[in-house]
């Protein structure tokens, strides 16, 4: 068993982010270990770029309102206690509200991430189904 050092908080760059956000590395796997674990901070409207991951990445929602969108597919907004799951390949963004903080825990494998264009203030914006009923 060991403990692992606690490393300082980063903030995320603006080149992969809108907004503010910030990332915890809760784990990163050394060889042969790839998982990959980030408790990440996203400011009320921030939110990622269009990415997709090699091998696929989960989120667990942890507090506040996620918004999650697929490539052509409608907004989902998670709640607390919410898991989502995005393939490998599927370009995605994930982010705030735009009147809540939100924090997620991503977990992921390897470090192939492909980022792509800013998600434009209409897509930010589209209409949006709720996890709650």
């Amino acid at each position: 068993m060991e403990l692992l050092k606690k490393q300082p908080t980063m903030k995320l760059p603006a080149e992969w982010f809108t907004g503010d956000a910030w990332a915890d590395v809760s784990y990163r796997g050394e060889d042969p270990s790839r998982t990959r674990a980030n408790a990440v901070r996203f400011a009320p409207g921030a939110r990622t770029a269009w990415h997709s991951h090699g091998l696929g990445q989960t989120l667990c929602i942890v507090e506040g309102i996620a918004l999650v969108q697929s490539r052509g597919g409608e907004i989902l907004e998670a709640h607390p206690g919410d898991v989502i799951w995005t393939p490998p390949g599927e370009q995605h963004w994930h982010g705030a509200a735009p009147d809540h903080f939100m924090t997620h825990l991503a977990l992921w494998e390897t470090d192939d991430v492909d980022w792509l264009e800013h998600v434009t203030e209409s897509e930010y914006g589209g209409p949006r189904h709720s996890t709650r009923v």
